[in-house]
C-alpha cells in the first residue's frame, strides 16, 4: 500500500481520519478507541489482523472506550470499512 496512508483500523474498521499506517506502510502505532487494538502489532500480519477481529467479534463487538462511540454507530458499516486486504 505504498504511497497512501490508511486511517481505517485493520482490526474493527473504526475510521476517524487518524492516520494509522504512514505512506511507506509504516506504523504509527496509535491504539483505536473502539477495538484497543494497537495499529502495527495485531494488525502486522493477516492472521492476526484477523484472530484479534475473530476475538474482538466474539467478546461482542464493544467499544473499548464507549464515551467515544459516535451517534448512530453501525458495527456493519464500521466492519465495511476495513481495508480489503486486511479481511
Amino acid at each position: 500500500m505504498e504511497g497512501k496512508t490508511e486511517t481505517a483500523c485493520r482490526i474493527c474498521g473504526y475510521d476517524d481520519g487518524t492516520v494509522l499506517y504512514d505512506k511507506y506502510g509504516c506504523a504509527l502505532f496509535v491504539i483505536c478507541p473502539c477495538c484497543h487494538s494497537e495499529a502495527g502489532v495485531e494488525g502486522c500480519r493477516l492472521s492476526g489482523a484477523r484472530e484479534a477481529r475473530k476475538l474482538w467479534l466474539a467478546s461482542g463487538g464493544k467499544w473499548h472506550s464507549p464515551e467515544c462511540t459516535p451517534t448512530g454507530w453501525d458495527l456493519d458499516k464500521q466492519l465495511a470499512n476495513i481495508p480489503a486486504a486486511w479481511r
